[in-house]
């Protein structure tokens, strides 16, 4: 096996076994026709993925050779065939691997459309390194692209769309979780939208800490200006804004809140036109290709875990036990430790998802080595359920470019529900590339003792955590999640009473006390006066 790679001089002192999985290239871009009111001028999905994948092919230094060795092709389910989002309005795409690879004269025997959920892109590699080690697969492209600024703002300018349509038939293979993210329950009382749940985690958090509302926000916008800084700084960020600590943690006619104690600038913006791509290979089909070895990146770690789905079960709403699991298993795969790691990329569409994984991997808030490549998804953009394919992309750029770091990725999915990691370096795996079967590790969140629900709650209670949810007028609904006096967990709704909901952002309200009672269909609890 060493003398295959005598011609490879980063590597003529490395045996690598052959069916090792590689990165070999990875490319992205912003489009910013919709920013300029061009909403028709701009690419259609598959023009998206097209370019994206077109320009990962050159990235790896052996064009569009890679394209047609290509044996699957995965795509990154859009928003838009998101759970109860539907269809696209504007054209269907039935098959969109199969869309994608006519595009690029690519004849893949593998097409897969995956499940929702921020976490996939990475998912998508840990299963692809997978594949390649087991002979399943020898170069996977994996893509995906987000839209709604274009789709969003031609719908409401009035401007149609043409072209957005294709007739690829065919079922895709599925992957991924395809499970909702609430369960009815839940759904009834307003956590079925993200930007209403994660500020339920967030206070949560605050109370573990012993924090005021105050103190804590300060701590907020410290967290996320250092995000917004490296997105600012950024060419392919959607909002390049710089925005001080103060400015992000603030509530001011710009920056309103939408679920408190988050402002907009705490917020991932979903409506932007941003896409990426990934291809990966086998060592031995990069060397065929003849792909450099100074653009092959090695996957020396990878966890996939998900928490307890709804999170009306889970024990404790201010940690994560899924990505402390996760953070212990993919550096077990990799053998390094958390101060072995050079460069991270964070999943940052609340602060409570950074904040679940510094506790989870031991990092400090400000730790000096930057929490994220990308600017995060407040300020680069929530490119939807593909964001993370953007820090993937970003990665391999900045291991490259610092030859012999480690770089962190982690992805989050739902409701700080599905989660994925990958650690990535230009440095080589050693032996036969295994990892362990995520459903062996799994077993100890399933394992976990759950609190008892009482769907139909009355009498009384108190704040476990809670959130106000406002829309532009101001606060406009409560999410309250308590306990009964018999000790189990119910979730609720606050009167439509302003007064009352300007009291919970006045006063601290948790652990605060309260009567619930349960009528036409929800749970409604009312604080004691303060």
């Amino acid at each position: 096996m060493a003398e295959e790679f005598d011609e490879f001089e980063e590597f003529e002192d490395i045996e690598i076994e052959p069916r090792t999985p590689v990165l070999i290239g990875g490319a992205h871009f912003t489009q910013r026709t919709a920013q300029q009111g061009k909403f028709a001028e701009g690419l259609t999905p598959v023009q998206m993925l097209a370019k994206a994948a077109r320009m990962a092919a050159e990235d790896t230094g052996a064009g569009d050779a890679v394209l047609k060795a290509l044996d699957t092709i995965a795509v990154v389910r859009f928003t838009v065939d998101s759970a109860e989002a539907g269809r696209l309005p504007v054209g269907q795409v039935p098959n969109p691997p199969r869309a994608l690879a006519r595009t690029l004269g690519a004849t893949p025997k593998t097409e897969i459309y995956t499940a929702a959920g921020g976490n996939t892109p990475q998912a998508l590699v840990n299963k692809s390194a997978e594949d390649i080690a087991n002979g399943k697969a020898d170069a996977v492209l994996l893509a995906g692209c987000e839209f709604l600024a274009t789709l969003l703002g031609a719908l409401k300018a009035g401007v149609k769309l043409e072209g957005w349509g294709d007739d690829a038939d065919g079922e895709p293979e599925k992957f991924g979780d395809y499970r909702n993210g609430v369960n009815p329950y839940e759904h009834a009382h307003g956590m079925r939208f993200p930007v209403n749940t994660y500020p339920l985690f967030e206070n949560a958090i605050r109370g573990a800490k012993g924090r005021s509302v105050p103190f804590h926000q300060k701590k907020l916008g410290k967290l996320f200006q250092r995000f917004n800084a490296v997105g600012a700084a950024n060419p392919e960020s959607w909002f390049p804004a710089a925005r001080t600590a103060e400015e992000i943690a603030t509530p001011s006619d710009k920056n309103r809140y939408v679920g408190f104690p988050y402002t907009k600038y705490m917020n991932a913006v979903i409506e932007v036109d941003q896409a990426a791509a990934v291809i990966m290979t086998s060592v031995e089909k990069a060397m065929e290709l003849g792909v450099p070895e100074d653009k092959w990146v090695f996957l020396h770690g990878c966890a996939d875990v998900a928490e307890i789905w709804n999170v009306s079960e889970r024990p404790d709403l201010s940690v994560s036990p899924a990505i402390r699991l996760m953070a212990r298993e993919v550096m077990a795969m990799s053998g390094l430790s958390i101060g072995d790691i050079d460069h991270m990329d964070l999943y940052s569409c609340f602060p409570s998802a950074v904040e679940y994984a510094l506790d989870a991997f031991g990092i400090p808030a400000d730790d000096e080595r930057g929490l994220t490549v990308t600017g995060g998804l407040p300020y680069f953009g929530g490119a939807g359920n593909n964001y993370v394919m953007h820090s993937i992309v970003m990665m391999l750029h900045k291991v490259r470019e610092d030859a012999g770091s480690f770089g962190l990725v982690t992805g989050n999915g739902w409701f700080a529900t599905k989660h994925a990691a990958g650690i990535y370096s230009t440095e080589p795996t050693v032996g036969p590339w295994t990892r362990r079967d995520p459903k062996e590790y799994q077993k100890e969140i399933d394992a976990i003792e759950r609190p008892k629900v009482t769907v139909e709650a009355n009498g009384k209670g108190t704040i476990e955590t809670y959130t106000v949810v406002h829309d532009r007028s101001g606060p406009m609904l409560g999410i309250i999640i308590g306990r009964l006096e018999d000790g189990s967990r119910f979730v609720a709704n606050t009167p439509a009473d302003r007064a009352v909901l300007e009291d919970l952002m006045a006063h601290e309200g948790l652990k605060r006390s309260g009567t619930v009672r349960h009528e036409a269909g929800k749970n409604i609890f009312t604080p004691d006066p303060v």
